[in-house]
């Protein structure tokens, strides 16, 4: 019979070989130095052989006791490979319905459809971490007061939006589960209301008209990069999401036409921003520099990437405008309280502007150019203003327009 101190002695040689324990158990030594524990048997007649687990991962008494399980098995007129056939079959079937396994599963689905890289590290994420207590549970077992637990713990450590969005997911994925007939129904919904409420958190922005003005000054005097100094020029004048702006490709502007389309980050929808004759002439000034990049802003170290992330920020912070002043995101709310209580320009076509999923009357989306000329006068005039901030001309700066 063996012993661990025998077992540990095995080297590995040329060609597999074996050595006995007793009762059909043998311990399997590989020329790789891997030992594989297996179970000899004859079924009706016939020789077989079975693999129980590696050594040291299970021990020789483990291994004993599986044999014995195996032998049972035998005894009982079943045949033991058959039935460790179906077992890893009725284990595969556990997994596709255990709330990770479906997650996972549309969580492919959705990016073959589209989902953007970084949305799918952020899902991923949930479905491993935040939501890691549901991971193999099945999912006809997952109850409200479940779900709520999971949810609870996250805001315990103070992640209250992270366990909205679990919560948000949780839900696709059982009704997912529920339109693919692995459950029955959706839990998720019965925690609205449960959950303690974000506390609203407004990006640093600036409203005031002296404020901005000092703030566009400050931009179009900075002394940076070139690249750097177009994309401070042209957040302002183009309010779109940071990250849009980094990542804006030179094949999606049409300077002739002056418009610039892509598809949104945040709501992926085709969208359309008018370019107000400032902000061509300053994409003109930058193109000789940058034209053989695919982004309008490439990276500094690369121009196969756009610029960093954190440019824009850091930027703005060099100027002397701190995160609590100012920053990168700060454009958009800027250009939405402006246009609408100085400007006097409709909310929905600043909402229109801002890319936000705007519906009709009928609930349905709008699509990327409605209200597209009214928009393409909006955004000259926003860009004259702005003119007439930086070159401080307060009395055109407090006139109160009608709404347009």
């Amino acid at each position: 019979m063996l012993t661990d101190t025998k077992l540990r002695s095995l080297k590995p040689k040329s060609a597999v070989y074996r050595v006995a324990d007793a009762n059909g158990l043998c311990i399997e030594v590989r020329p790789t130095g891997t030992k594989v524990w297996r179970y000899r048997y004859r079924y009706l007649g016939k020789a077989s052989i079975i693999t129980i687990d590696e050594y040291p991962a299970t021990s020789l008494q483990a291994a004993r006791v599986e044999r014995d399980r195996l032998r049972a098995l035998l005894r009982g007129g079943a045949n033991p490979s058959q039935v460790a056939r179906a077992e890893r079959a009725a284990h595969g079937e556990r997994a596709a319905t255990t709330f990770s396994g479906v997650a996972l599963e549309l969580l492919a689905k959705r990016a073959k459809e589209g989902l953007t890289p970084g949305s799918v590290v952020r899902e991923r994420r949930l479905i491993q971490k935040d939501l890691a207590p549901l991971a193999d549970m099945p999912l006809t077992e997952i109850t409200a007061p479940i779900l709520l637990a999971a949810l609870r713990k996250l805001e315990q450590r103070g992640v209250i939006e992270t366990a909205h969005r679990a919560r948000s997911h949780a839900g696709r994925v059982f009704r997912y589960a529920v339109a693919t007939g692995r459950a029955e129904r959706n839990p998720a919904q019965d925690l609205a209301g449960a959950l303690e409420q974000p506390k609203t958190k407004h990006f640093a922005s600036m409203t005031e008209p002296s404020e901005i003005g000092a703030l566009l000054r400050a931009l179009w005097g900075y002394q940076g990069s070139l690249v750097t100094q177009a994309a401070l020029k042209l957040a302002p004048m183009l309010f779109v999401r940071p990250g849009e702006l980094r990542h804006a490709k030179w094949a999606d502007i049409d300077l002739d036409a002056g418009e610039w389309r892509y598809v949104t980050s945040k709501t992926n929808t085709p969208h359309i921003v008018p370019l107000s004759a400032q902000a061509i002439e300053v994409l003109q000034d930058l193109y000789p520099y940058t034209k053989r990049s695919e982004f309008v802003f490439p990276g500094v170290r690369s121009v196969l990437k756009p610029m960093s992330e954190n440019t824009l920020n850091a930027a703005l912070r060099n100027l002397g405008f701190d995160g609590s002043m100012m920053v990168g995101h700060g454009f958009r709310a800027m250009a939405r309280t402006v246009l609408d209580e100085v400007l006097g320009f409709r909310p929905d076509y600043i909402e229109h502007q801002l890319a936000h999923a705007v519906k009709d009357p009928l609930g349905r989306a709008y699509n990327r150019a409605t209200h597209l000329p009214e928009r393409r006068k909006m955004m000259q005039a926003w860009s004259d203003y702005l003119d007439r901030l930086r070159e401080e001309q307060p009395k055109v700066v407090e006139f109160r327009a009608k709404r347009a």
